[in-house]
């Protein structure tokens, strides 16, 4: 399984929730800040087909501007819960 990847932007409190949510599971996972990174941004439009954040991205699925309870589903369904750091 590869490292998921979380794109997000700098002061986003979703992304904070997201962020926090995988930390306190120790679920490792790629941090990539849209707002600092243009080719980034536009990989998460092309991927996500929106510019909101957060967007979570784990073997080819994404999961895009989500709550934390859609981001527990999600990884339960892909088994990213098992994706422990």
């Amino acid at each position: 399984m590869t490292k998921p990847i979380l794109y997000t932007r700098w002061l986003c409190s979703w992304c904070q929730d997201a962020k926090h949510y995988l930390q306190m599971r120790g679920i490792a996972f790629e941090e990539v800040d849209v707002g600092r990174d243009r080719a980034a941004d536009e990989e998460m439009k092309r991927l996500s087909g929106q510019r909101y954040v957060p967007v979570f991205v784990m073997d080819g699925r994404v999961l895009a501007n989500f709550a934390v309870e859609d981001l527990e589903k999600f990884l339960s369904e892909t088994g990213g819960d098992a994706n422990r750091g």
